[in-house]
């Protein structure tokens, strides 16, 4: 399995990362057939985007549920009541290092319509974040396996993000 993220051509945008061990925690929000997902850039060579649910990084004197519903509202907008726990990944490279808690997600708005948002560690020239959608797995089929989170690359249907996975390097 490819490093996650795979070594990456702008160092830069990941340093406010490296050296350190995180906690990540991450929201799985399915609707009509399709996860919602965020497009990350500054991680994989040729400018090529990678997918991953929203989250982020859990901060202290916050709960696990107002981690990742903080997470939410600033990427994508919504307001997420947190569901069951689902899947825990464990990634290690070089110069980052990150436990990932990935739970199922709620919108409160089963309507509303997500919008970028901004991740408040980086400036607005800085963002990582490029795109925010719903996307269905057999278009995650069609990516190289690089540009999807390892939790959800080897998925079908949409019912199999609530598989739980445990993944160890």
């Amino acid at each position: 399995m490819a490093d996650f993220p795979p070594s990456s051509p702008d160092s830069s945008l990941l340093r406010a990362y490296a050296g350190q061990a995180r906690v990540r925690v991450c929201g799985l929000l399915v609707r009509d057939g399709a996860l919602l997902l965020t497009a990350h850039r500054g991680m994989l060579p040729n400018s090529l985007p990678f997918w991953s649910p929203p989250g982020g990084g859990w901060q202290f004197g916050e709960t696990l549920q107002e981690c990742l519903r903080r997470e939410f509202r600033e990427e994508t907008g919504l307001d997420v009541t947190v569901g069951r726990f689902l899947h825990l990944h464990e990634f290690r490279s070089a110069s980052l290092q990150a436990l990932e808690l990935f739970f199922e997600v709620l919108a409160v708005d089963a309507a509303a319509v997500p919008q970028l948002g901004t991740d408040p560690e980086h400036t607005t020239s800085d963002q990582l974040l490029t795109q925010v959608e719903f996307v269905r797995p057999r278009h995650l089929g069609l990516l190289l396996p690089t540009q999807v989170h390892p939790v959800l690359r080897d998925i079908i249907s949409p019912d199999d993000v609530f598989i739980p996975q445990l993944r160890f390097q």
